[in-house]
């Protein structure tokens, strides 16, 4: 974050003590963590100032007076060749069995004269995130939803262009993608069993059309729920940072994966595939910090990447990391 934001960075023992406390009295909040589930913030709604960070959980675009559209945007990703060293270091660990599935994130410059603020207002998306002179995020992607004792999780895994020939039957038919999208949801149903009982799989593999200034995507996606305990509002943080990092956006198992994911992204994600989440007094509904546009000193960057399976073909990968780079329009 910036050097003048205006909220404390919190430790990871200090972001769950807050939550913990703010949902046992309903005091509604916002929060940030990072992906390394190491840090964030826990700031109560009352204190939310808009001039540092804007937040937008579905709703429609913002009424900024700007023409739905980008005006330019150019984005310059990291280049084949870096691309593949850092794709055959992930299948050799695949290969030895360090892991099964693992997520692989890479920056993209992008070149544009919209600032950050300006994206936020633009874009449209089910989780919106603006933080000054940091990031803005425009996130697809619900991580968490928690609502008088059930907890829901909806790993999205696979992308593909709609504008392809039988689109929709092709993801679903691919091999590759049905077991990265299996192995996710097995981890992330794992991953509610260490919290809930009755863990179930609701929806396998539905699709979601997503309309970007680029062109239209389908996303896929499933749902699974479980039960909390009757005191699950004592502890929503410790909940919460039970299931951190994201699994759709780390790999299996999480714990190697996550290893080897610092050893060979070579860059730090900090907040981007992070979480954030909004809090009402009674509903948690948090979302994974993806399609993320950074602001830093040599300009904007885009992160975007996949999952890696042993079925993952360098080329289709590096297509979709180039795909995922896009705002949200419609």
């Amino acid at each position: 974050m910036t050097e003048f934001f205006p909220y404390p960075l919190l430790t990871r023992e200090q972001v769950q003590h807050t939550i913990n406390e703010f949902s046992r009295k309903g005091i509604p909040f916002f929060v940030l963590i990072r992906f390394d589930a190491t840090a964030g913030y826990c700031i109560p709604e009352d204190d939310l100032d808009t001039r540092w960070l804007k937040v937008a959980f579905h709703s429609s675009r913002v009424n900024s007076g700007l023409q739905p559209e980008l005006t330019d945007w150019q984005a310059v990703p990291v280049d084949k060749l870096t691309y593949s060293h850092r794709f055959q270091r992930v299948m050799s660990s695949i290969r030895r069995g360090d892991t099964f599935l693992i997520n692989l994130t890479q920056p993209a410059g992008i070149h544009t004269s919209h600032s950050i603020e300006e994206l936020f207002d633009l874009a449209v998306a089910p989780y919106k995130v603006w933080v000054k002179n940091s990031f803005v995020c425009f996130s697809p992607e619900c991580f968490v939803k928690i609502d008088d004792g059930i907890i829901r999780t909806f790993p999205m895994k696979g992308t593909i262009d709609a504008s392809l020939e039988n689109a929709a039957e092709r993801i679903l038919a691919d091999e590759k993608e049905k077991a990265e999208h299996a192995t996710i949801v097995d981890l992330l149903r794992n991953d509610l069993s260490m919290v809930a009982t009755d863990v179930q799989l609701n929806r396998y593999r539905y699709i979601d059309r997503i309309r970007t200034h680029s062109g239209e995507l389908l996303q896929v996606s499933s749902e699974i729920q479980g039960t909390l305990p009757s005191d699950y509002r004592e502890r929503l943080g410790d909940i919460l940072f039970a299931l951190l990092p994201a699994g759709s956006v780390s790999g299996a198992p999480k714990a190697r994966t996550l290893e080897i994911i610092s050893e060979v992204e070579e860059y730090d994600r900090g907040f981007y595939t992070g979480i954030c989440g909004y809090f009402d007094g009674m509903v948690l509904d948090t979302a994974v910090m993806i399609r993320y546009v950074e602001q830093g000193s040599e300009g904007l960057s885009f992160k975007s990447g996949g999952g890696i399976t042993f079925r993952s073909e360098m080329e289709l990968e590096y297509q979709e990391l180039i795909q995922k780079i896009y705002v949200p329009m419609y």
